[in-house]
């Protein structure tokens, strides 16, 4: 649709198990050693991107990779002329 501008970012990576993935979006949450991360990175992002009325979510399995899809609403009158 034309209300809203979508961005997938997709890998072929590890993957993430559920305990993992039901957390990724809490600040300080990392799966990094000590030292290595701050976890404030997916909590930042989603931040900027609920604050711009838009969503963010996660797909992912192990083995099977990652899938991140955003959705930002598109400012102003999107109807055709």
């Amino acid at each position: 649709d034309k209300r809203s501008i979508v961005i997938k970012f997709t890998d072929n990576g590890t993957g993430m198990e559920d305990r993992t993935l039901d957390r990724i979006f809490e600040p300080f949450y990392t799966t990094k050693e000590v030292g290595m991360g701050t976890g404030l990175g997916l909590s930042i992002v989603y931040g900027i991107i609920t604050g711009h009325n838009g969503t963010i979510t996660c797909d992912s399995k192990p083995d099977k990779g990652t899938i991140f899809t955003i959705h930002i609403p598109v400012a102003g009158d999107t109807t055709d002329a």
